[in-house]
């Protein structure tokens, strides 16, 4: 195995555990703490948030970038997290809540991706091709995977605080 294959094994290795953990998350949460904003924001808000920007860094750019087909457009925050809102804009701040099962279904369209996307980044490519971000593609990889397993740590601290357990430690060991 050359070193670009290794490399693209242990990010798909790497961001299937990270999913296989928000995966793990989802499937525990309790129904009263689907749309429980008491932290600051919803548990559906942190899972769909995750799931948004894995879903576009799993594109070779932002201009490649085509956003779930259940994707709520007309909103301020598309990504589920607020910001500063906009007074000029008669939009809402954020989406309306998703479901349990549509966060299920977007997730796997993201589990489903990640081997095909990582087969054809140009991992030495120096941009990332997203404007934000001024790093290489491989680096940017590893702060998508990185986002990802923030949030899905915020998700397993939430539900420890619910239920007395968290996440279990997936993937490779």
């Amino acid at each position: 195995m050359n070193t670009m294959s290794t490399v693209q094994a242990a990010l798909k290795s790497q961001y299937h555990a990270s999913l296989e953990m928000l995966h793990e998350a989802l499937e525990r949460c309790p129904e009263k703490l689907w749309l429980d904003t008491s932290a600051g924001n919803a548990f559906w808000q942190v899972a769909y948030h995750a799931l948004f920007y894995v879903h576009m860094y799993l594109q070779p750019d932002l201009k490649s970038f085509v956003p779930w087909a259940e994707h709520q457009k007309n909103v301020q925050y598309q990504n589920g997290f607020p910001g500063t809102p906009n007074p000029k804009s008669e939009l809402p701040l954020i989406p309306e809540p998703y479901s349990k099962t549509q966060v299920m279904a977007f997730w796997s369209i993201c589990e489903n991706m990640v081997d095909s996307a990582i087969d054809t980044f140009d991992l030495l490519e120096p941009q990332s091709g997203f404007p934000w971000y001024t790093c290489s593609k491989l680096e940017h990889q590893i702060i998508s995977i990185r986002h990802l397993q923030h949030h899905t740590a915020q998700l397993g601290d939430r539900l420890r605080m619910v239920s007395g357990t968290g996440l279990n430690w997936l993937g490779h060991q």
